[in-house]
């Protein structure tokens, strides 16, 4: 069974350069063996990215030695859920895509605060209009 994203439908990727997810695989799916729950596709700000690094989850280092380039603002992330409330208690939460966050994340993330802060761009354009 496939995970889904908090809006029930399909999870959709959420960043390729540089690859991210638990997996490695472009998306925030959690499965069985992350147990820190790398659900929410958050977007990299610098307020973001100082907030982690002060709380000891420094993002933005790189770190060859693992194969991560160290993320900078406008970088896709599958972030520790957490983590990203975390940031939210402290005013500086990461945008959301919503499509690409796993239903996982609700776990610990209410729906309410994930759509406080999205970012999706719908499919069909025209509806902004």
């Amino acid at each position: 069974m496939t995970e889904r994203n908090v809006l029930g439908g399909e999870l959709d990727p959420c960043g390729t350069d540089p690859v991210t997810g638990f997996h490695r695989d472009g998306t925030c799916t959690v499965g069985p063996h992350d147990a820190g729950l790398h659900a929410v596709c958050a977007v990299m700000t610098d307020e973001f990215l100082a907030h982690q690094k002060a709380v000891g989850n420094d993002l933005s280092t790189p770190r060859p030695e693992w194969q991560f380039p160290g993320l900078v603002p406008g970088d896709r992330w599958c972030v520790v859920a957490a983590r990203w409330m975390q940031a939210y208690a402290a005013g500086v939460a990461a945008p959301v895509v919503l499509a690409a966050t796993s239903e996982r994340a609700l776990d610990v993330v209410p729906l309410g605060l994930l759509r406080e802060h999205a970012v999706d761009v719908p499919p069909d354009l025209s509806s902004l209009d």
